[in-house]
Formats: structure tokens, C-alpha cells, sequence
């Protein structure tokens, strides 16, 4: 196991122990009642960051991938999804044009430059096929000037704007982008009833006070 594996294993660990079954509580409503409309039940989908397997466990997809350089994803994704455990920046183990779908949440930050995120989007792009999905989910930076750097492991500051020219300039068509969706984060949080949830995604107008994560769909041109 490389330095970096060993590091991200260590901060997993720590930052969501004991939370797991709420954090699958809540993924499962934001896959049902939000993400599902962008994931084609009988395409491919590849979770970018997977973690824990919060939205690949639980997406529906005819063929399932998962991509982490924590090796604790392995065990925590269902049976019939392939994991990759590498570098995402690095060439993914897939042919061109074999993707539906990748989804990615919370996950760009963790990147160390901008550098290396343009070669994670390059590779994303390649494995798409035309008119495939890439969906970003992430802290705005925009919005979080200080409350982004509490945590030891972000790096990359980035806004909806700032990725939607990235993914612009990597031959992305921009479908849906919302600067204000859902909450900064559930590290140290109460854990509140997921009927709130609920009622959040229908209730659009509040996301643009409670809202500071952005969230970015860009079609493969």
C-alpha cells in the first residue's frame, strides 16, 4: 500500500466512524430522488471517489464501477461492482467510449492541482461515450472561504464556474449547473431525520440560503 492509500485509509476511518448507516440513509434518498434521473438504469456507471460505496451501492445500472485509492472501498462495495484502486489521474482501465455515466461527490478537492484534475477529466472523457454524463458534486468554494480548509485532506479550491470552464475546455457541453445545492457537509453534524432531506430537494428555493455545494452536468460532446 502506497503512502497516500495509507493516509486517506487513516482519515476515512477516523472522520466517519460510526456514521455509516446514516450516511447510507441519506445517499439512498439523494440516489432515488435525485441522482437516479441522470444514470441510465441500463447503462454503465463509474463512481469516481467512491469511498464507502454510499451512491454505487445503492444507483441503479446494469454494470457498476467504483474507483478509490482507499483500499477499504473494496470491501464495502456490493458484489457484481469491478473496483479500481489507482490514481484517478492516471489512464483508468476501461475503453473509450464504455460509459454511460461518472459520478463524482465530494471528491475534486481531495486533488492536489489543476493539473491533475484536467487528466482525471481527460480520462473521464475518453471512457464516456457521446452524449455520457459526467456528474460533479462538490463544496463551492465561492461560498466556504473559510470552512473549506478545516478539513487536513482539501486541496483544490474550485467553483460550479471554474469546473464548468474545465470540462468546457476538455469537450464537456454544460446540461445543468446549480451553485447552490446541497448542504457543505455531514462531518460533525446532527444527524437530522431524513424527511428533512426530503423535503429539501422539493422545497428549491432554500437551496440558495442552506445550499453551498455545487453540483455540474456536462454531456461528452
Amino acid at each position: 500500500m502506497t503512502t497516500g492509500a495509507q493516509e486517506v485509509q487513516a482519515i476515512y476511518s477516523q472522520r466517519f466512524a460510526g456514521r455509516q448507516q446514516y450516511r447510507q440513509r441519506i445517499w439512498r434518498v439523494l440516489t432515488a430522488e435525485f441522482f437516479q434521473e441522470w444514470v441510465n438504469p441500463s447503462g454503465a456507471v463509474l463512481d469516481l471517489g467512491c469511498g464507502y460505496g454510499e451512491f454505487i451501492n445503492q444507483i441503479f445500472a446494469r454494470q457498476k464501477y467504483g474507483m478509490d485509492l482507499n483500499p477499504d472501498s473494496a470491501r464495502m462495495l456490493n458484489s457484481g461492482i469491478r473496483f479500481f484502486q489507482q490514481d484517478c489521474s492516471q489512464i483508468w482501465p476501461l475503453q473509450e467510449n464504455t460509459l454511460d455515466a461518472v459520478f463524482t461527490s465530494n471528491f475534486f478537492e481531495h486533488l492536489p492541482d489543476k493539473s491533475t484534475l484536467g487528466r482525471t477529466l481527460e480520462q473521464a472523457r475518453r471512457c464516456l461515450k457521446p452524449g455520457g454524463r459526467l456528474i460533479a458534486l462538490g463544496p463551492n468554494i465561492k461560498y466556504l472561504p473559510g470552512l473549506y480548509w478545516d478539513f487536513w485532506d482539501h486541496y483544490l479550491a474550485l467553483t460550479e464556474t471554474s469546473l464548468s470552464e474545465g470540462l468546457e475546455n476538455r469537450g464537456f457541453t454544460i446540461q445543468k449547473c446549480i451553485p447552490r445545492f446541497l448542504p457543505y457537509t455531514m462531518v460533525n453534524a446532527p444527524e437530522y431525520p431524513v424527511f428533512f432531506l426530503r423535503l429539501y430537494l422539493k422545497l428549491r428555493p432554500t437551496w440558495r440560503f442552506l445550499g453551498k455545494q455545487f453540483l455540474v452536468v456536462a454531456a461528452k460532446k
